[in-house]
């Protein structure tokens, strides 16, 4: 896993290693915002914006990755985040003014205009200006697209030795109340409630459950865990974002012929397990050494095994994902 680590030299000021947070932003020179680029400082909305007020916006989250030793960058499944970005809307009943192929290209604009070999990416539609009140009809829709460095989402040492979690007070948005297809910012309310929590108890992120009880996943990532050589994740029906990085994993679980399964978990699970690691575009594929003070021991072979195919894949190592990457 050395090259894990290698391949984040010169990605950023990004993390306060002390407690895993997030610090501060690397500045870049534009962000794409309704169709052009923009400096970044200019790239601001009004403070009466609909979406200040009211969480009238959705996201996603996506990774570019340098190729180690090779002047070569390839976004990971772009498609697929534009379409899930597309889907948050259809669900939000935001119009959304572009297109898959157009936001694909726009993204590609951007980080070429930055100059930058890997970084974050962060669609982001919203509404703007114009009306005040619950009821959006009216409101402008604003669309964004920024790029910077970013480091291990949860700490410089994260991937290599994992990180320690608590179950948290806070459960888990229904499916009756906010969809969890929606990768809104009004979601994210208690995702932020719960990442507060498991710092103020020493904890690098927080595990949810849902209002069954059940475990769900983290602020923000998908979460798996693996016992006696089978590897399990909640299903979706349990309220949790359907990750791209989730499917990737059960995708190469199969390659690698590890068996996987999709059910429902208990916090005694974690508990017991060989094996636990979180997933996501930010979070990758991050370990997870003890929940709740329960020791889960140093990353095992089943994720050490995937994280080293997650990162071919990523560097564009196997063929058969090409259609995966798409080349900047």
């Amino acid at each position: 896993m050395a090259e894990t680590a290698a391949r984040r030299e010169g990605a950023g000021r990004l993390f306060c290693e002390r407690d895993g947070c997030m610090a501060d932003i690397t500045e870049v020179d534009y962000i794409w915002k309704n169709g052009e680029l923009v400096p970044w400082a200019e790239a601001t909305c009004h403070v009466l914006s609909h979406s200040l007020h009211y969480g009238s916006g959705v996201f996603e989250g996506i990774r570019c990755y340098k190729v180690p030793d090779e002047d070569k960058s390839f976004v990971f499944r772009l498609r697929d985040h534009m379409e899930r970005l597309h889907r948050s809307c259809k669900i939000a009943q935001i119009e959304l003014p572009y297109s898959a192929d157009e936001l694909m290209d726009a993204t590609l604009e951007v980080i070429r205009a930055n100059k930058l070999p890997a970084c974050y990416i962060r669609p982001l539609v919203y509404r703007g200006y114009g009306v005040m009140g619950v009821d959006p009809t009216g409101a402008p829709v604003d669309v964004v697209i920024a790029v910077w460095p970013w480091d291990a989402y949860l700490g410089a040492d994260a991937l290599e030795n994992g990180v320690a979690v608590g179950i948290s007070s806070w459960r888990q948005r229904s499916n009756n109340a906010i969809p969890p297809a929606v990768k809104a910012t009004a979601s994210y309310m208690n995702s932020i409630l719960a990442k507060m929590e498991a710092k103020a108890h020493g904890y690098a992120e927080a595990i949810m459950l849902n209002e069954a009880g059940l475990v769900c996943e983290g602020t923000g990532e998908n979460l798996f865990i693996a016992r006696n050589g089978v590897l399990s994740t909640p299903p979706l029906s349990d309220g949790l974002l359907e990750g791209i990085t989730r499917d990737t994993v059960l995708c190469l679980a199969d390659d690698l012929e590890i068996p996987a399964v999709e059910e429902s978990l208990t916090r005694s699970d974690l508990y017991i397990a060989d094996e636990v690691f979180m997933t996501g575009s930010a979070a990758e594929l991050t370990p997870v050494g003890s929940v709740d003070g329960r020791v889960i021991g140093k990353p095992g072979e089943i994720t050490r095994a995937l994280q080293d195919r997650f990162f071919d894949l990523v560097y564009g190592r196997i063929d058969e994902y090409a259609d995966w990457l798409t080349e900047v």
